[in-house]
């Protein structure tokens, strides 16, 4: 088949899966009006503990612990392992491993492919206004080098300002698809991008709306404005938290001011665990084990808050296992809609949980390092599975000097932990609960058939026939190749 005829095929299929979308989603509506809007804020590294409700000893978030009180604090919230995978994550409600990319495929942070349909063009579908504000990461990961075409204006958002990709040396600000800055005062993102949020509220108030806030902040490099820096105990790090959950007060009184407040659902995340490396400069997951890149609890248990008033009891707590990936088809319910039903979708509605209504969900949970399925949770047990790729060039060789260092070891026999009782996974109990052990061990083999996992490519796994990642046992000739050609992997 043709290239030109492929990209037609692909845009015709591509079309008529919005096309019943769209249909699927008006029979459900009746009308635009009196649709709940959604403001999701994204805090980038931010670690389980790294608020007031949460435990921290010494920094002060007065604003995002008032929203606690109002509204519900979940306590077995999961992202991903890092930024990039997260936020596919979180757009198109699927694992990593399950959702296609543009570009390279062996990359650890995804380009999103554009025939995947993002949680923005499911709203979208409802007459809902949609805005993304900050970090993007979907389109590539450095600033010098992420391709325009997949931008928030072309996966679903109306209204996009804020930064293609990380912030690790330095921000380029776009509008749209323009670069209206190359180098930006990191010190004065956190503040312009809720301004940019809080302006876009203004001006829908009248409509129903989708806000997505992504902060690059707490990421490194960290930055705080004047006005907060050095007034944490937390130092630095906490200097920047505190700044952050100022500005979330500021789209709380906003969004009450408007007279929205009981017609708006608000959920605060992060997109992983903290980035322990940058010690003084990171955050804190504790009572969890370890932080960002690894699939102990640091590492994608996250804080998570939801408020709204009349319809999220306030000053309740859900311990259920809940997620990102829960967020398409969440919001799509509350909005009168439906999530995507011509691909396979990881997450669950859970405004039931929201509500109050139930207390836990019939789920799995499944824990991906890159493309390596490492654990698997039901209940109150966690399994971390036996690493079996190849030692050499493995993610958990290449990525040990991000983790603590008694946590980054190649685990050869599975490990069990009961989290009610050991939620910062100290004492192996596999040999006591072998029956445990192998209901888990079925549900990961269920995922490595389905998702994938280092050599092997899920049999639901999409690429859209673009080129599909390389398995482990693809990847030995690798170098010698690349050497040869001269060409970068």
């Amino acid at each position: 088949m043709s290239r030109i005829l492929w990209c037609v095929c692909l845009l015709a299929a591509m079309s008529a899966a919005r096309a019943e979308l769209a249909a699927n989603s008006r029979s459900k509506a009746e009308t635009a009006e009196g649709h709940p809007n959604f403001i999701i804020i994204f805090a980038d590294d931010q670690g389980y503990q790294d608020l007031g409700c949460y435990g921290s000893p010494d920094i002060k978030t007065p604003r995002i612990d008032r929203m606690a009180k109002e509204g519900m604090r979940f306590t077995s919230f999961y992202a991903q392992t890092v930024c990039g995978p997260s936020r596919g994550a979180l757009m198109t409600g699927c694992y990593p491993l399950r959702f296609a990319r543009q570009g390279d495929p062996d990359s650890i942070h995804p380009e999103l492919h554009f025939a995947e349909i993002t949680i923005a063009e499911v709203l979208k579908e409802q007459g809902y206004a949609t805005a993304a504000f900050g970090k993007w990461d979907l389109a590539g990961h450095n600033p010098s080098r992420y391709k325009p075409e997949l931008l928030p204006p072309h996966q679903g958002f109306d209204t996009y300002f804020g930064t293609p990709g990380s912030n690790d040396s330095y921000v380029k600000l776009i509008r749209g698809t323009k670069v209206i800055e190359q180098k930006t005062d990191m010190s004065t993102l956190t503040k312009r991008y809720t301004d940019e949020a809080i302006n876009f509220i203004e001006e829908k108030k009248d409509a129903p709306f989708f806000v997505y806030l992504a902060h690059t902040m707490p990421h490194t490099k960290l930055a705080a404005s004047e006005e907060f820096k050095g007034k944490s105990a937390g130092g630095l790090y906490g200097d920047v938290i505190e700044e952050l959950d100022f500005n979330v007060g500021r789209v709380l009184d906003k969004v009450r001011e408007l007279g929205l407040d009981e017609n708006t659902y608000i959920i605060f995340t992060s997109d992983n665990g903290p980035w322990l490396i940058k010690k003084q400069h990171s955050g804190h997951a504790e009572p969890l084990r370890s932080g960002k890149t690894s699939c102990w609890e640091g590492g994608l248990r996250v804080p998570c808050i939801m408020r709204a008033p009349g319809k999220i009891p306030a000053g309740s707590e859900c311990d259920a296992v809940a997620a990102t990936i829960d967020m398409m088809p969440t919001l799509a319910e509350l909005a009168g809609g439906v999530a995507p039903s011509d691909r396979t979708i990881d997450g669950v509605d859970i405004s039931e949980l929201m509500h109050g209504k139930k207390a836990a969900l019939d789920r799995n949970y499944f824990y991906y390092q890159h493309d390596c399925l490492r654990a698997v949770r039901s209940g109150k047990w966690k399994l971390m599975l036996p690493h079996t790729e190849p030692v050499q060039g493995s993610i958990a060789t290449k990525w040990k000097n991000h983790i603590a260092k008694a946590d980054a070891i190649r685990i050869e026999k599975a490990e069990l932990y009961d989290l009610d009782a050991d939620i910062g996974e100290t004492t192996d109990i596999s040999g006591s609960h072998p029956e445990t052990v192998a209901e888990l061990m079925k549900l990961a083999e269920w995922a490595q058939h389905d998702l994938g996992d280092h050599d092997h490519f899920g049999a639901n796994a999409r690429s859209f026939g673009a080129q599909r990642r390389t398995l482990s046992s693809e990847a030995k000739a690798a170098p010698a190749k690349n050497r040869k050609s001269g060409k970068r992997k």
